[in-house]
């Protein structure tokens, strides 16, 4: 039984897949992509060394050292940044799905569609720690290099999905599970470190 409090899942699109949409999904993912860079913030410098322009574009991202600062100081996690973390992190886990080839949907802003992300608010008194968010991100240096293994898996899979779909119209479920589990583990590492929802120690697993 799963009780970790970061939960994650894909919906199994068991019905044949857009073929069309699959072929050009790198194309069709454009859009979406420069929605998801605008939220997250975009910087450039041009010119040489002596004469140089720098411009910023878009939003603000994962609120990360908002959240530490106030933990820190006050021992307190603001709902509404909460809110604007869960539905962010979920958005961009719909962007992911559509790109790596697991729902032929296009990424909804606001609806979950197939994608399910969920994790409790800590309260007005944070149940999570003051002080260990400073060294999470050190803590969780085994996950990191785990998660760099498991993604080359992941862009196989999909490639291999890719032509699957192509030909049968459907994701081969094993790839599919082992995506979705890659997805999760990611999920859990980023509510342990960026989003700090919980000190619970992710697990080392793909399943729930």
């Amino acid at each position: 039984m799963n009780d970790y409090p970061v939960r994650f899942n894909v919906d199994y699109p068991d019905r044949p897949l857009n073929r069309l949409t699959t072929f050009f999904r790198l194309f069709t993912s454009i859009p979406i992509l420069i929605l998801a860079a605008a939220i997250g913030g975009y910087t450039a410098t041009f010119g040489d060394t002596q004469d140089t322009a720098t411009f910023a574009v878009g939003g603000v991202g994962l609120l990360f050292l908002p959240v530490l600062l106030m933990l820190l100081f006050r021992h307190k996690y603001p709902r509404w940044w909460f809110d604007w973390n869960l539905m962010l992190q979920r958005l961009l886990n719909r962007i992911g799905v559509y790109v790596l080839l697991m729902d032929d949907r296009y990424p909804s802003t606001d609806s979950d569609q197939a994608v399910h992300l969920d994790y409790p608010y800590p309260g007005t008194e944070a149940n999570v720690s003051r002080w260990l968010p400073l060294v999470k991100w050190l803590l969780a240096i085994p996950h990191y290099i785990v998660l760099a293994i498991l993604s080359i898996g992941v862009l196989f899979a999909a490639i291999f999905a890719w032509f699957a779909i192509l030909f049968t119209g459907r994701y081969p479920r094993g790839l599919f599970d082992f995506v979705e589990g890659v997805l999760r583990w990611h999920n859990r590492v980023v509510g342990y470190t960026a989003t700090l929802v919980t000190d619970r120690y992710p697990p080392f697993r793909l399943r729930e």
